[in-house]
C-alpha cells in the first residue's frame, strides 16, 4: 500500500492533506522450478561479478535480458546453426565409413590405429580452437571470421579428394578439415545463446539434428557413391552439399547483443575455482575419451565379425539417425527436468551400450546396439554447451565455452587412438570396450559432482 500527497495549489490547506489510496496490482505468484531458475540465475550472477572485479563495464546492454525465445529470426539462426552442425560435426561423425575405407584400399598399408588419428585430429579439432573463437566472439568477432572458415572447409574437402599418401590426409582431412569444422562450430553454440533462454535446451537439441542429418547422409554418400563415380568424386559431390549448407548459414547466423568488453585473456582462471564448472570439465574430458570409439569402430568391427561390407557402413548412418531423435528429445526435456539431469541418464546408457558393443557379433544385434547407443550419445552431444551457459553471465560465455572445449578436445583427440591401440595389443574390442565404457562412466560421476554444486542435492533440484 503506496501513500500519495495531493499538493495542487487550488485546494484548501486542510484538502492538501488529504491522501489517495493506490492498491497496488497483483503479482502472480511463481512455481517452485522458478523461483529456484531465479535463486540460481541471482546466484550465478553474483559469483560472476565476484570473480570479474577488474571487468570493465558500462551500464547493461539493452535487451540483455529479454530473449525473443522465438520468431522468425530466432528460428532463422536456428536453422542457420543446424546447417553449421550438419556441414562440420555431421561429416566428421562419419569418420567410421572414412576407416574403413582407409583400411580397405587407400592406406592398407597403415595401421588401424595410426589411421584412426585422422579422425581423432578432426574431432578434437571441433572443440580445441573454441578458446580463441569463444574470446572473439565476446569481442564482437563473428560474421567475418564465419565467412573464412566457411571457404576454407569447403577447400578442404575438395583437396581431401586429391589425397593419395597418409601425411595428405593428416594435414587436410585432419588439421585443415578439423580446424574449419572447430572455428564455424564453437561461435553458433554461442550465438545461440542470444537468441534463447527458457528455451534454450529445445534450441540447441533441434541444432543438434543438423549434426545426426549429415552423420547419416555422408556415410551413405561415401560409400555408395565411391562405388559407383570413384573416391574423388565422391568427396566432390559431399563438398558441394557442405558448400550449399553454409551459404544458408552465412546468411541467416548473427549475433543479437553487443559485445562485452572484458578484461584479461583467452583464460578466465577464475572460473576454475566454481567447482560446478570445475567439475562439468572434466567429465566433458573424460566423457569424449570414450564416447566415440563406438563410432569410430562399429564399421570395421562388424566387418570383422563377418558382416559384410556392403551393409557394415549403414550401422554408421543407423547410429546417427538414431541419435536425431535423442539429441530433438533431449532438448524437450533438458527444458522441463534441467540439462544436467536429463545428461546423467542418457550418458550412462551410452556407457551400458559402450560395455555391450563387442559382444554384439550378429547383424541384428549390431542393429540393435547402433539404435540405442546412437540415442544415448546423442543426447549428451546436444546438451554439452547448456549448463555452461547457465554458470556465468553472457559477456563471458564465449571464453567459458572455449575454455571447456579446449579441455574435452584432449580428450577427444587421445580417446579413439588409445582405444584402437587397445584393440591392436589385445587382438579383440572387449577390452576396447571396456576402457571406453569406464571413461564415459567416470564421466557421469564428475556430472553428480557438477549437480551437487549448482543444487546443493544429487538426485533433488532442476539442473
Amino acid at each position: 500500500m503506496s501513500l500519495q500527497l495531493d499538493r495542487s495549489p487550488s485546494r484548501s490547506s486542510h484538502d492538501s492533506a488529504r491522501a489517495t489510496i493506490v492498491q497496488p496490482e497483483p503479482v502472480p505468484e511463481k512455481d517452485d522450478s522458478e523461483r529456484d531458475y531465479e535463486k540460481r540465475d541471482d546466484a550465478d550472477e553474483q559469483v560472476a561479478s565476484e570473480e570479474s572485479d577488474d571487468r570493465q563495464t558500462a551500464e547493461p546492454a539493452a535487451g540483455v535480458d529479454d530473449y525473443p525465445e522465438g520468431g522468425l529470426k530466432a528460428w532463422l539462426v536456428v536453422l542457420g546453426a543446424a546447417c553449421v552442425t550438419c556441414a562440420t560435426f555431421g561429416f566428421i561423425n562419419s569418420w567410421g565409413v572414412f576407416q574403413s575405407i582407409y583400411e580397405e584400399n587407400l592406406l592398407r598399408d597403415v595401421e588401424p590405429s595410426t589411421i584412426a588419428w585422422i579422425g581423432s585430429i578432426q574431432y578434437s579439432l571441433v572443440f580445441f580452437p573454441g578458446l580463441l573463437t569463444g574470446r572473439m566472439f565476446d569481442l564482437g568477432w563473428y560474421r567475418i571470421p564465419q565467412l573464412f572458415w566457411s571457404i576454407v572447409l569447403v577447400v578442404a574437402v575438395f583437396l581431401v579428394a586429391e589425397c593419395t599418401k597418409y601425411w595428405h590426409f593428416v594435414l587436410v582431412q585432419g588439421i585443415m578439415l578439423g580446424l574449419a569444422s572447430g572455428c564455424l562450430f564453437g561461435p553458433v553454440m554461442a550465438v545461440l545463446t542470444h537468441w534463447f533462454k527458457k528455451r534454450r535446451s529445445l534450441a540447441f537439441g533441434i541444432v543438434a539434428v543438423g549434426s545426426a542429418v549429415g552423420g547419416t547422409v555422408f556415410p551413405i554418400a561415401a560409400r555408395r557413391l565411391k562405388d559407383e563415380i570413384g573416391f574423388a568424386w565422391s568427396l566432390r559431390v559431399m563438398g558441394f552439399m557442405i558448400l550449399m549448407l553454409l551459404g544458408i548459414a552465412n546468411l541467416t547466423l548473427h549475433r543479437r547483443l553487443p559485445p562485452v568488453h572484458v578484461s584479461g585473456g583467452l583464460f578466465n582462471f577464475a572460473a576454475f575455482k566454481s567447482v560446478a564448472f570445475s567439475s562439468y570439465c572434466a567429465s566433458s574430458f573424460f566423457a569424449f575419451f570414450g564416447i566415440y570409439a563406438v563410432l569410430t569402430y562399429l564399421d570395421v568391427g562388424a566387418i570383422s565379425h563377418g558382416v559384410s561390407p556392403e551393409f557394415s557402413f549403414y550401422l554408421i548412418s543407423i547410429a546417427n539417425a538414431s541419435s536425431a531423435v535423442g539429441r530433438l528429445a533431449s532438448g524437450v526435456m533438458g527444458d522441463r527436468i534441467g540439462a544436467v539431469n536429463t545428461l546423467i541418464p542418457c550418458t550412462l546408457f551410452a556407457a551400458i551400450m559402450t560395455y555391450i558393443w563387442p559382444y554384439a557379433h550378429t547383424q541384428s544385434s549390431l542393429i540393435a546396439v547402433a539404435v540405442l547407443y546412437g540415442f544415448a550419445s546423442g543426447t549428451y552431444v546436444s546438451l554439452l554447451v547448456v549448463p555452461i551457459a547457465h554458470m556465468g553471465d553472457h559477456g563471458d560465455v564465449g571464453r567459458r565455452t572455449g575454455m571447456a572445449n579446449t579441455i574435452l578436445a584432449i580428450g577427444a583427440l587421445a580417446g579413439p587412438p588409445t582405444s584402437g591401440a587397445i584393440a591392436t595389443a589385445t587382438g579383440s574390442y572387449n577390452a576396447l570396450g571396456a576402457f571406453a565404457g569406464s571413461m564415459v562412466v567416470l564421466s557421469c560421476l564428475c556430472m553428480l559432482v557438477t549437480k551437487w554444486a549448482m543444487t546443493g542435492h544429487l538426485l533433488r533440484g532442476k539442473f
